[in-house]
């Protein structure tokens, strides 16, 4: 598989995390992939680590996709996700994740916003993206940067299945992040999970 030379971007809202765009193959994505799968098995009380890879890398890579990890100053990734070609206009977003020991920072917030972006760069004008019924905190995380539900968001969760998410990518992109959001709803809602779902996760 053939990868541009990644791109690192220092963050403008704390300066110890770098945005750095990869390959899926990076080894620095694993550790998120392998924690991912492990606690979508352990919500969804099946093995999720075929689901995860059933895409090949090549979708996730320039000029129809890309793939991107934050970074503390050690190199320690943290948080990321991808996205990939859903129809001439739109990307779909996957993999938001953020690593279990770094969350409630608004990471995941940062890795979808840079998403965004690198998307609109590619010549997408939407987004389209689905998570799961057992994972409120995603919702909540959509819900509150723009994006609209394609579901009834009256009716339980689990009789839908899917929970499918959409957004237009305005003409320009702001240079910061909204400030007045919520932290505990940029990458982590756990405090307020039912109490008979395990885990804590944020992706789709």
């Amino acid at each position: 598989m053939t990868y541009v030379e990644e791109t690192v971007q220092p963050s403008s809202s704390n300066a110890e995390v770098t945005i750095v765009q990869v390959p899926v193959s990076d080894p620095r994505v694993e550790p998120l992939i392998r924690e991912l799968g492990e606690e979508y098995s352990a919500r969804y009380g099946k093995d999720a680590h075929t689901e995860l890879s059933r895409y090949p890398d090549e979708e996730f890579t320039a000029p129809h996709g890309g793939a991107l990890i934050l970074l503390l100053e050690r190199g320690e990734p943290v948080a990321g996700g991808a996205f990939r070609r859903y129809d001439p206009e739109t990307a779909e977003l996957k993999r938001i994740w953020t690593h279990s020991a770094h969350r409630r920072r608004g990471l995941a917030r940062r890795v979808v916003a840079e998403l965004e972006r690198v998307a609109r760069e590619r010549g997408y004008r939407r987004i389209y993206l689905t998570t799961g019924p057992r994972q409120p905190e995603a919702r909540g995380l959509y819900l509150v940067t723009g994006y609209t539900p394609l579901f009834d968001t009256e009716a339980a969760p689990e009789t839908l299945g899917l929970l499918p998410f959409e957004k237009r990518l305005p003409e320009s992109v702001p240079e910061d992040l909204p400030s007045d959001l919520p932290e505990y709803l940029a990458s982590d809602l756990s405090e307020h999970l039912p109490p008979d779902l395990p885990g804590k996760a944020v992706d789709q």
